[in-house]
């Protein structure tokens, strides 16, 4: 997907009101304020309440087929156009503490609302995205992609978190070593 598609999505999703944050692959490169790797999808961090406008928006640039993916769920699915733009939506919900609760009533994930206040740029554009902490965090706990290893390290490089336990490697005469903070 390119940066244009995802400046022309974003429009289309606030003329529709819609609350939408950028996860994913590139919410880092937002973070970063450069693109630095191809992404294949868009990832949005919207409000349960706010999918109805989201498909009214998206039905008119023909983002209105859903792209089957295993794992999918009625919080997280994709939606695609046929051709080049796919968005992979994680729907949350506003809890009356403030925080955002995301997944299943049983195995759902509560987390604090200043996860979704990051800001970045695509194309030149100002747009709301994760928050670099949690950028990190949320590429944890999963067979790690070389997508990951690559937005992770420029991630924790970049805003001086962590490398996540996962991501560094401890085997003796590595060059991968942990920093000193």
């Amino acid at each position: 997907m390119e940066a244009q598609s995802v400046v022309m999505l974003l429009g289309v999703l606030d003329d529709h009101g819609v609350d939408a944050c950028i996860g994913g692959g590139w919410g880092v490169d937002a973070l970063l304020e450069q693109q630095t790797r191809e992404h294949s999808d868009l990832d949005l961090w919207l409000p349960d309440a706010h999918l109805e406008p989201l498909f009214a928006g998206f039905a008119g640039c023909g983002v209105d087929r859903i792209f089957p993916w295993p794992g999918d769920r009625p919080w997280n699915f994709v939606l695609h156009d046929g051709a080049q733009l796919r968005v992979d939506l994680h729907l949350y919900e506003s809890l009356p503490d403030g925080a955002l609760h995301y997944g299943s009533v049983t195995s759902g994930v509560v987390f604090p609302i200043h996860a979704l206040r990051g800001r970045g740029v695509i194309a030149g554009i100002s747009v709301r995205c994760e928050a670099p902490e949690w950028a990190v965090r949320w590429r944890t706990g999963y067979p790690l992609r070389t997508v990951d290893r690559h937005d992770v390290s420029l991630l924790c490089e970049r805003f001086g978190v962590d490398l996540p336990a996962g991501y560094v490697d401890r085997s003796p005469g590595s060059a991968a070593a942990p920093r000193p903070r």
